[in-house]
């Protein structure tokens, strides 16, 4: 990472994905990013800001929700304005409880379970080729003791992207990583063999939506993405269950101590 971008990075204690927004969003604010210019490519900004080309794609998926940037196939990234400042948002501390984690998975039985159908409808071969990598980076973080937070956010961003459709892919980004329910957590937490086994299913159900994609089964993909986000939304009430007196609005960040949730 170069002097200047780390130190634009360094300033502000947030995850990777929305450092990297702000900074680019500060760029195109201030003029050094006028619009009608394009973006460096996802290679060169990885080099530039010493990041990972999943935060990479995570940030410009965000900024194109937020109507900063656009992404032109086979061409690049341009930015386009200053942003639509009423665009919908769901602020971390609308995340903060048990009950808004289950909301938020509420939602995305809704709208995934039918993004994962057209997906399987429309995928490219480069669709399948960036779901696999997300899949991989999931089974690297899990093997090495992480949380794979990021690589399982990534991993449904990109069937987002697999419809076609980029209200899909903009809702997603706008959201972000914090849907994962598992975000909530404690990340400095180091994952027991319990947990590890745990997202070795979690894992597990993403290779089902995946297969049910790459055969373009319909029903099934809509099936498999149902069961996977159901299966969390149980985990995480049970997790709660077994917290004694548990209320629906403790915070999520108390249950850090619980049997893994999804």
């Amino acid at each position: 990472m170069s002097t200047a971008a780390g130190t634009e990075l360094r300033r502000r204690p947030r995850t990777l994905a929305h450092e990297l927004v702000e900074t680019l969003g500060d760029r195109i604010r201030d003029g050094r990013l006028p619009t009608g210019s394009r973006l460096g490519t996802e290679a060169a900004l990885t080099a530039e800001f010493g990041v990972s080309r999943t935060v990479v794609r995570e940030a410009l998926s965000k900024l194109q929700a937020s109507g900063l940037v656009e992404t032109r196939h086979g061409v690049g990234t341009f930015v386009v304005g200053l942003g639509d400042a009423s665009s919908f948002r769901i602020a971390p501390e609308q995340m903060a409880t048990l009950r808004d984690v289950v909301a938020m998975l509420e939602l995305r039985i809704g709208v995934e379970t039918e993004a994962a159908g057209l997906a399987s409808q429309r995928r490219t071969a480069e669709n399948l080729l960036a779901m696999r990598d997300a899949l991989d980076g999931f089974t690297q973080a899990v093997e090495a003791g992480r949380d794979a937070v990021s690589a399982d956010f990534q991993f449904h961003l990109e069937i987002a992207r697999a419809t076609q459709n980029s209200h899909f892919t903009n809702l997603m980004a706008t959201l972000g990583a914090m849907i994962i329910p598992r975000a909530r957590l404690d990340p400095a937490a180091k994952p027991d063999e319990e947990r590890q086994a745990y997202l070795r299913r979690v894992n597990a159900e993403h290779e089902s939506i995946l297969d049910a994609i790459a055969n373009q089964d319909v029903e099934a993909a809509r099936a498999a993405m149902r069961t996977h986000l159901a299966n969390s939304r149980e985990r995480r009430r049970r997790a709660a269950q077994n917290v004694a007196g548990t209320p629906a609005a403790t915070p999520a960040s108390t249950l850090a101590g619980t049997p893994p949730v999804g």
